[in-house]
Order: structure tokens, then C-alpha cells, then sequence
């Protein structure tokens, strides 16, 4: 009928509570409890910046016209940005942003690098047998990723071959220099002194 708008009417909310979690409307969208974001009539801002598909740049409308816009593409108005001023919304399908957010969170997620330190301990006066063996081992950890945290326990007074302690670790990084760059030089903290090798970046 000439006049009339071109959009289903929204279906009222039944019952006492006019936020009912029970309800959906027509196209079976979710209850207001299991929403991250604010849609469609749960918006309360009287006016909002509508972005989207098909939708003008810096388009900013009344609600109610935003929420009509939205019904008519059939799609719902999701409210992204409630800070903004005006808040900004966008016009989409909702399962489908939602199921976008979660695949970008998972993308993120798993380019996230976890660092894994191994610790290689020697001692002040650690015979070459023994240093190769560690040598070898960080060697290992290195080309898998890891970085390497060497150090040198110094028990009671061999604190006094502290020297000969910093030579051991800066032979070790030089040992190590082709796959291992020293992101921190060695230093003493308490009883120990410290020295972390990185993987290089492979070219």
C-alpha cells in the first residue's frame, strides 16, 4: 500500500521484561544475554555513524532510521564502537560478524610467538668436555627457536673467579655467533652471572 514503509515491523517483546533474554525476533536472532555487542532496538543512542556494505561514507542518522535501514537490507545494526561520539555502528549479518571476529581473534592468536628460554648452567671452572656437551645442546635449542639463557653458578668464595666466569660465557656466544646473536651481555646478579643468546632471523 502506497505510503506504507518497506520494511517488516519488528516483532513487540512479550511479557513483563521488556529486555526479555527469551526473546528473538522474526529472523531468530540472538537473545540480548548472549550478545557480546549491543543490535539493533538494544541501542540506546539517539543518533549513530552507520558504516558497511552499500552504506554511504559518514552516514549518520536518527536510530530509529539507522535500525529501519538496517531491516531493510535485512541485516542487523551492531553497535562496534560505543565510544565514539556518535556511536558507531555497523550493518551486517550478525552470526556472520560474529564468526568473523572469533576466525580474526584465532588468526591473531596463532601468529602469536611463544618464547621458550632453556637454561644452560655451567660452572667457573667447567672443563671442555663439559662445554662442548652444553655447546651442543644450545646449538639444538637455537635452530628450534628457543632462545638460550647461559650462566655461571658461582658457589661460595669461587665468586673470586667471576672474570674467568664472564670469559667462559663471551667464548660461548662467540662459539654460537653464526646461529645466536647476544641480547644480553653477561652480568652479575647475586650468585650468578647471566648471559641470553636469540636464534638469529633466518634470511
Amino acid at each position: 500500500m502506497a505510503g506504507q514503509f518497506p520494511f517488516r515491523p519488528r516483532p513487540q517483546v512479550q511479557g513483563n521484561n521488556q529486555n526479555n533474554n527469551q526473546q528473538r525476533d522474526a529472523r531468530g536472532r540472538r537473545p540480548v544475554q548472549e550478545n557480546p555487542h549491543r543490535i539493533n532496538d538494544e541501542i540506546t543512542a539517539p543518533q549513530v555513524r552507520v558504516v558497511g556494505e552499500n552504506v554511504e561514507p559518514n552516514l549518520v542518522l536518527p536510530i530509529k532510521e539507522a535500525i529501519r535501514l538496517a531491516d531493510e537490507m535485512e541485516l542487523d545494526l551492531i553497535e562496534i564502537s560505543p565510544k565514539a561520539e556518535p556511536p558507531v555502528c555497523r550493518i551486517a549479518d550478525y552470526q556472520k560478524f560474529l564468526y568473523q571476529q572469533k576466525k580474526k581473534a584465532k588468526e591473531i592468536k596463532a601468529k602469536q610467538v611463544k618464547v621458550v628460554i632453556k637454561e644452560i648452567r655451567f660452572g667457573p671452572q667447567t672443563d671442555d668436555h663439559d662445554y662442548n656437551f652444553k655447546l651442543k645442546h644450545a646449538e639444538n635449542f637455537l635452530k628450534e627457536g628457543a632462545k638460550v639463557k647461559a650462566y655461571v653458578f658461582f658457589r661460595g668464595r669461587s665468586i673470586v673467579f667471576k672474570e674467568q666466569g664472564e670469559i667462559l660465557l663471551l667464548r660461548f656466544a662467540n662459539d654460537l655467533e653464526e646461529i645466536a646473536r647476544v641480547e644480553l651481555m653477561p652480568k652479575l646478579d647475586g650468585k650468578k652471572m647471566n648471559m641470553i643468546l636469540a636464534p638469529k632471523s633466518k634470511k
